[in-house]
């Protein structure tokens, strides 16, 4: 065991962290001056230190950012959990906790010393074997009540290796380890003679780290007369706050909890009983859930007061109308038996009115005409269509199996299966095709548009019987509801028929009737008119749909046909792309035996200018003839690509030599032909501070190749992110405003991947301002391709991550291009950088929370560079948050409700709902300001104003709170 004796020695101590029963972490008393020094220069360092990045020293202390008051410790990395998390412990607390890697950072030499806290086991005491979860939680919190934030005495025993320190522990006159043992949360352990230590089983450290992280951490409150100790939760009391508030100007504010009131907040100095420590919590506690109680009993009485007021409120609505319908009616009933027979009179006016305008009116005349057209030559699904889907649908599974197969001989296996089905294919498409040139779709399609039926005025047949009867409900189809409707209508025909001759004879019956017919129609005729409407509907939608399926497969089997001619039983022929390769190579050795004649002859001393030039022109065409060739070679990978797509999956299986799969991997981007030492290159020293960068000529566009460092996995990242960037670009190209990649290419001999971009000098936003600073209307068209550029960027689940001044071009001073970002960098990686345009930061709030990188940090970004745009250059004012204060400025109301919702509001905005911005869609000229909107505008300032002014009061009466209760 290795352990040093201190039999004599006795610490006064502090508890700051509890393990378990009977081990604990505690702070020297002598060293609390050591505890202010740290948190002073840990919270002037760690701010602006560095992230952590690659492998973690166990052995090396770091400054660690605790989750629950944002404050920075001290702590040592325990475990790595994954790539972005790691387990530390906070040293000079003796807690652990999960970080995210950025919120650790590199600590200078002058923090790098001995932690404050050490570990203490109780001497004698050992935690009993097979021990249940819940009685050893119960034993931890109940050590935590008697040492916890307590000034207790420690007799030194002995020293283990790892340091841990076996004492005996005293709290006044009360034996903490005596205690623990007499709850039966520890076991006394057998002694041994040499050390007079503990023989214990130890426990699993991955075990109690665990235990640790899933307890709540104790919470520390203020003491009135002991020295100040804290840890990452909390912060110091009595004078030492004053004194960090002297040296800082600034602390950690948290409300005092109330766990603190039963743990810790009583009188050190006299000397308390364990009995009266635990008489005092229970008072609180007992105190604590009558509170609560009080408050449910409260609320329910709010409720139950806000019923009676509302009970009363309707009562007194109800009295109210009752007592004017009873004077309506004493008013009207005089006269109510008049009026009921002068509207009778009236009703059979009408009624003779409709009968002489309807003589010949029917009943369901529309729905009749609809099912005759459907009933004469209604459309089957043909027989050809059903075989020719499912051997379709075997040939689609033939081509997804060949294009994931790997093995050459599977793969020749597979294509002879795909050939044969193709062929099977191609004999159900002629039988199709066949059957359906002998269909009349066009004449159904018009029969199903009856110009003949007058009904319907020769609109289409479906339309006009939804405005007629309205929208359609779901049902099964039913031949008896049809017949059901054709029993109705003869019915209603006959009854009709009955009326109209019996008129003269029962005016009472026709009365009736009329009031039926004309007023409103009964429920059961509504039901059969809107049931067989309902079936009449399906019936035409279900025709259509089989008309638009048979139409789609047919055009598609006739593609299929004039295409499968020139594919049956052939492969495409690769032998273009290898010759096209092949002039290449020659090209390149050309290129090169010449570049060295050109260095030979500049290096002799009597070389001839003229043959120099003569050969650099030489040197110029056969750059040119590569990048002509080169350009040949991307055309026929496309074509061969599209061969992929369609027909021929397994072209990559049988060619892999020609680097296909690579060209679709990436995009169509990559391309194995180019190399570094054939570009006339010009190195950008100006420009090359993170990576080399080289401007040469292409074919008379100057383009820049940005040189990155790559290793075998990172060169697989690099072409992901590039093929997804370039595709993104592809779906607008010019409008897309995005810089276009050109090429991309790897070294053959460095460890080295090669991006072409084209160079565009002195045209980003940076260099633009320090020369001629864009005006307002230059700004906005400017800002209008960069959220363009946006749009398309995160349409495509791109998270840009790096916009900045820099990385922002403007073309002409009025076309907006968002520069391409580092490829070997992940999203939060890029977003790690602080880039700031003056005073002002373009990292978002989220991004220093840690969160991760969004949408919303890019268009924060974009933010921040509308408004540096827009104030040419004027000094910021910022919030505590760091958030610049649009309203100082005058600006357009436009732009500014803009810079509000992007900056200050931090609503949802989408890059989309930016380009469609009112400021973006003003016409050149014309103003924007409105009084109206104006004034709205003054009414939310005021009201933030008085939020902020509210916000400000309420701290101040924290704090001065706070300062009486210390």
């Amino acid at each position: 065991m290795g352990e040093d004796m201190h039999y004599s020695k006795v610490e006064d101590v502090v508890g700051s962290h509890v393990e378990d029963a009977v081990t604990f972490w505690a702070q020297s008393m002598s060293r609390n001056k050591d505890i202010m020094k740290i948190g002073c220069s840990l919270s002037e360092v760690c701010p602006h230190a560095n992230s952590v990045f690659g492998n973690l020293d166990p052995k090396k202390i770091y400054g660690g950012l605790f989750s629950e008051d944002k404050c920075w410790y001290r702590c040592k990395v325990l475990k790595i959990i994954s790539d972005e998390k790691c387990l530390v412990r906070y040293i000079d607390y003796g807690n652990t906790e999960i970080l995210n890697r950025s919120d650790i950072v590199e600590i200078p030499l002058d923090l790098q010393f001995s932690s404050v806290a050490k570990k203490y086991r109780l001497w004698g005491l050992q935690i009993p074997s097979g021990q249940e979860v819940t009685q050893f939680d119960q034993g931890r919190t109940f050590l935590g009540s008697l040492i916890f934030e307590k000034e207790i005495k420690m007799r030194i025993k002995a020293t283990y290796q790892d340091g841990t320190v076996i004492a005996q522990a005293e709290y006044g006159s009360v034996d903490i380890g005596e205690e623990v043992a007499k709850k039966g949360f520890a076991e006394k352990c057998k002694l041994t003679s040499s050390t007079n230590t503990c023989e214990e089983k130890k426990s699993d450290p991955g075990h109690l780290v665990l235990r640790n992280l899933k307890s709540p951490i104790p919470s520390w409150g203020h003491r009135s007369n002991q020295s100040a100790f804290t840890r990452p939760k909390g912060r110091l009391s009595g004078r030492m706050t004053l004194d960090l508030k002297n040296e800082n100007d600034a602390g950690n504010h948290v409300t005092f909890p109330k766990e603190n009131l039963a743990v810790g907040d009583f009188n050190l100095g006299s000397n308390v009983s364990l009995a009266k420590i635990k008489q005092d919590q229970k008072l609180i506690e007992e105190n604590e859930r009558l509170k609560t109680e009080k408050e449910v009993l409260l609320e329910s009485y709010k409720v139950l007061e806000s019923k009676v007021q509302q009970t009363a409120q309707e009562l007194q609505q109800e009295k109210a109308t009752t007592m004017d319908l009873t004077k309506h009616l004493e008013s009207t009933l005089k006269t109510r038996v008049g009026t009921r027979m002068e509207n009778l009179a009236a009703k059979v006016e009408i009624l003779k009115e409709i009968r002489r305008v309807n003589i010949n009116v029917h009943f369901g005349n529309d729905l009749s005409d609809a099912m005759q057209v459907l009933d004469e030559e209604c459309f089957t699904t043909p027989a050809s269509l059903t075989e020719l889907e499912r051997i379709w649908a075997e040939y689609n599974l033939a081509q997804e199996n060949i294009r994931t197969c790997e093995n050459v001989n599977e793969g020749n296996i597979l294509i002879a299966k795909r050939n044969e089905v193709q062929q099977k294919l191609n004999m159900a498409v002629e039988v199709f095709i066949l059957e359906v040139d002998e269909l009349p779709l066009n004449k159904r399609l018009t029969t199903l548009q009856p110009s003949g039926i007058s009904s319907f005025n020769s609109k289409d047949l479906s339309t006009s019987l939804e405005a007629a009867y309205g929208q359609a409900k779901e049902g099964t189809n039913s031949e008896e509801i049809l017949k059901k409707f054709y029993d109705w209508k003869c019915d209603k025909r006959e009854e009709f028929t009955n009326v109209r001759s019996e008129t003269e004879v029962s005016l009472q019956r026709l009365v009736a009737w009329f009031q039926n017919t004309v007023k409103e129609q009964g429920d059961a005729d509504k039901e059969i008119i809107l049931n067989t409407y309902s079936q009449v509907l399906q019936k035409i939608r279900s025709e259509e749909r089989l008309i638009t399926t048979i139409q789609s497969k047919y055009e598609d089997s006739i593609e299929f046909k004039k295409q499968i001619i020139e594919c049956l039983n052939k492969n495409p022929n690769v032998d273009h792309l290898l010759s096209i390769k092949k002039t290449l190579k020659n090209l390149k050795a050309r290129l090169r035996w010449k570049l060295v004649e050109k260095n030979n002859l500049e290096e002799s001393d009597d070389h001839d200018g003229s043959e120099i030039e003569r050969i650099k022109q030489e040197i110029a065409q056969l750059r040119n003839s590569v990048f002509q060739e080169i350009y040949r070679e991307q055309e026929e990978y496309e074509k061969l690509n599209s061969l992929v797509q369609k027909w021929f999956p397994e072209l990559p299986l049988l060619y892999p030599e020609i680097g296909l799969l690579k060209y679709m991997n990436s995009g169509g981007l990559l391309t194995m032909s180019l190399e570094r030492d054939l570009l006339d290159a010009e190195p950008m020293k100006e420009l090359s501070s993170k990576r080399p960068l080289v401007c040469s000529e292409v074919n008379g566009q100057i383009i820049l190749l940005k040189g990155y460092s790559v290793d075998v996995d990172t060169e697989a990242r690099v072409i992901q992110r590039a093929a997804a960037y370039h595709r993104a670009w592809r779906e607008a190209k010019e409008e897309s405003g995005l810089l276009p990649l050109i090429f991309l290419f790897l070294c053959k001999s460095d460890p080295m991947a090669y991006l072409m971009v084209p160079y565009y000098p002195r045209a980003n936003l940076s260099a633009v301002q320090a020369s001629v600073p864009l005006t307002s209307e230059e700004a906005l068209k400017v800002m209008k391709g960069v959220a363009q550029g946006l749009h398309i960027l995160h349409k495509a689940d791109i998270i840009h991550g790096s916009l900045h001044q820099n990385n922002v071009f403007a073309l002409n001073r009025e076309q907006g291009i968002v520069g391409d970002f580092d490829f070997t960098k992940s999203v939060s990686q890029r977003a790690s950088v602080n880039m700031v345009i003056g005073d002002l930061s373009l990292i978002s709030p989220e991004l220093k929370m840690g969160k991760p990188a969004s949408p919303s940090s890019d268009l924060y970004a974009y933010g921040c560079l509308l408004l540096w745009l827009s104030v040419q250059n004027q000094k910021f004012e910022t919030n505590e948050d760091g958030i610049p204060k649009v309203d100082q400025f005058h600006l357009d109301y436009n732009v500014k409700s803009l810079l509000y919702s992007l900056i200050c509001c931090r609503s949802s905005m989408t890059a989309e709902q930016v380009l469609n911005a009112e400021c973006f869609l003003v016409p050149k000229g014309k103003s924007t300001l409105n009084p109206e909107k104006d004034t709205e505008y003054t009414q939310y300032k005021e009201k933030e104003e008085l939020k902020m002014e509210n916000l400000d009061k309420y701290k101040e009466k924290t704090r001065n709170d706070e300062a009486n209760f210390d």
